[in-house]
């Protein structure tokens, strides 16, 4: 058929039905993206500007030696998460206020305190990379970018509610899409990647133990236990939800296999990009010589002259949007596990004045991070000290949850499957030997 310009068109019908089958696409789409939640923004804030930086240094320092790194994490990190979400889900609590009934108050106190300082270093490094990313892109002032990606971080937390900024993190999270674009503009030979990613040439020196080890803190990270614990207790609170245990039988597998999905597919997503970002590193930066690469910011402007401006643009565009959506997390589980230990009010559908202490720890963690930024402190060494106590506090916090995980005193029916705990006390066991290593290779 041709229209009145002699030009071809599609016969009514036909268009019809491509019309609707992109309606049915589209819907399937709402609905599916509509069911993930904490899982997903949960996997997507793990790869942070620092864990970026992480990743972008191993590539680059080992080159494709490292890409099995993620695919050893990936079911250990999976175990976790879904234990940290079934726990919420189950004892409509988090996890802090959990471990307050293991172990003592002065030690939950502790690990707590900890978590604001190693979770403070990372909020300060990653505003940094945010400013440092802008600053690449536009020119101008990084200190300003800095300080305006801080600003405009905190003043979302404090004013949008939980309900419409989980919906702006889960969008948000589409930017790590960047960095899967960028190997799409780079030259990779995928049969040597798929060798190298099963079968890697390791030397187990100081610097590749204390790599491995950078990985695993970077990637099993104990804040981000805190924060899908206690999103999906908000889940619960915003919907007015019971614990699974006063829910039917029928809804309450629904549920868990909800929870199911959306964290394999947030583990998933974290595991992935860790992967490409590695990926990308090794295949442009470790093959011309550029070895090392201390900040988000040094991989996109090494990667500028290596692959092309387009990837130098994605590559700087992925660490922005990582950064608005880490920030608030890190942020946020340092507020949630520090109001549960002292009893009180917490949630970020609350607005400040509802629950003032809350806010002012979130508060109190951006302007202590920004103090960090623009004091005398080498950041690259305040990082590895961070990850030195993520190490550490890591342990007795897995540890803990596994053991309530597996109480039928405190999950009744809902405790930890056989899978969740083998792979769960597997994850244990490794930030065990991790923690231990750290210090060794230090």
């Amino acid at each position: 058929m041709h229209n009145r310009n002699g030009n071809f068109a599609p016969p009514q019908g036909l268009k019809g039905a491509a019309s609707a089958s992109v309606t049915r696409a589209r819907r399937k789409f709402k609905l599916a993206f509509g069911r993930l939640g904490p899982g997903l923004i949960t996997g997507a804030a793990d790869d942070d500007p620092s864990g970026i930086a992480t990743y972008s240094q191993a590539g680059a320092q080992f080159g494709l030696n490292m890409l099995w790194t993620p695919l050893f994490t990936y079911p250990l990190m999976l175990a976790v998460q879904s234990i940290c979400a079934r726990v919420g889900r189950v004892t409509g609590k988090g996890l802090a206020a959990n471990l307050a009934q293991i172990f003592p108050q002065w030690l939950v106190i502790s690990l707590v305190g900890l978590l604001f300082v190693a979770n403070t270093i990372n909020i300060g490094a990653d505003v940094a990379a945010m400013g440092a990313a802008v600053q690449l892109l536009t020119g101008g002032s990084q200190t300003l970018f800095t300080l305006a990606a801080a600003a405009l971080s905190l003043l979302l937390q404090l004013f949008i509610p939980y309900h419409r900024y989980v919906f702006f993190l889960k969008w948000l999270t589409l930017v790590l899409l960047a960095y899967f674009g960028v190997i799409l503009t780079i030259h990779i030979d995928w049969a040597t990647v798929a060798r190298d990613a099963v079968t890697p040439d390791i030397a187990w020196t100081g610097a590749f133990i204390t790599m491995v080890v950078a990985v695993l803190g970077t990637t099993i990270s104990p804040y981000l236990f805190f924060w899908q614990t206690s999103e999906e207790v908000e889940e619960m609170a915003v919907k007015d939800s019971p614990i699974l245990a006063d829910v039917p039988a029928g809804a309450a597998r629904r549920e868990l296999k909800r929870i199911e999905t959306d964290t394999i597919v947030g583990m998933a997503l974290s595991n992935l990009v860790a992967f490409t970002i590695m990926l990308t590193a090794a295949v442009t930066l470790n093959a011309k010589g550029v070895t090392d690469i201390e900040t988000s910011a040094q991989a996109a402007e090494a990667l500028r002259p290596v692959a092309g401006q387009f990837a130098f643009l994605l590559f700087s565009l992925g660490i922005i949007g990582t950064g608005l959506l880490a920030v608030p997390v890190l942020a946020g589980s340092t507020a949630y596990a520090t109001a549960e230990v002292f009893g009180w009010k917490k949630g970020l559908e609350n607005k400040p004045t509802d629950c003032p202490a809350f806010y002012a720890v979130i508060v109190v963690s951006m302007v202590v991070a920004l103090g960090v930024v623009f004091s005398p402190l080498d950041p690259i060494k305040a990082l590895f000290w961070s990850a030195v106590v993520n190490g550490v506090i890591a342990v007795p916090i897995l540890g803990a949850t596994m053991i309530l995980a597996s109480r039928r005193d405190e999950m009744g029916v809902f405790v930890a499957t056989s899978a969740q705990r083998i792979f769960g006390w597997a994850a244990t066991v490794v930030m065990a030997t991790a923690a231990i290593a750290m210090f060794v290779v230090a």
